[in-house]
């Protein structure tokens, strides 16, 4: 490489690294420890990406549709299939089953739909009811946009036994 390439090289790639650190700054001061001011959570769902505490989904209803359940449930984030998303399925699978990666996880691979349909979903393909052998119980939990389950031990299931 030439001298006057080698220089032009490093000034880009000092651009750039600095074009970072400014873009990922703050005009906002930040409080000091030891202050008494305090920040308030939104109960908001946050843009596509995970909060802090991971992308969670709560089931808050079920009722009958028809021959399906419609399952009204909150996601403290924007689902998105292209992106992270709800996987539903039975209880006759695992968290880690419902997951592009389960081979790798150690178990075999089970049924779920993905989904982004919020606030309420009516069960259907592979969480119809009809597929639903055994199971009286429908979970949800977050997958991402290759659908990995983001977090085997957010989930969350509702026994649906009365409704079938």
């Amino acid at each position: 490489m030439t001298k006057g390439l080698t220089q032009r090289v490093l000034v880009f790639s000092v651009s750039l690294v600095a074009l970072v650190l400014v873009g990922c700054g703050s005009d906002e001061p930040t409080a000091e420890i030891g202050t008494d001011e305090t920040t308030t959570e939104s109960s908001a769902p946050v843009a596509n990406a995970c909060p802090a505490e991971g992308c969670q989904i709560k089931i808050v209803d079920a009722t009958r549709d028809g021959d399906e359940i419609a399952v009204t449930w909150e996601a403290n984030f924007v689902p998105d299939v292209s992106k992270n998303h709800i996987h539903v399925y039975w209880d006759r699978y695992t968290a880690d089953q419902v997951s592009s990666d389960a081979e790798s996880r150690g178990v075999t691979q089970g049924e779920w739909v993905p989904t982004d349909v919020v606030p309420t979903y009516v069960t259907e393909s592979a969480v119809a009811v009809a597929t639903r052998g055994d199971s009286t119980t429908i979970c949800a939990t977050a997958g991402d946009r290759d659908h990995t389950v983001i977090d085997a031990a957010l989930v969350d299931c509702r026994d649906v036994a009365d409704l079938l």
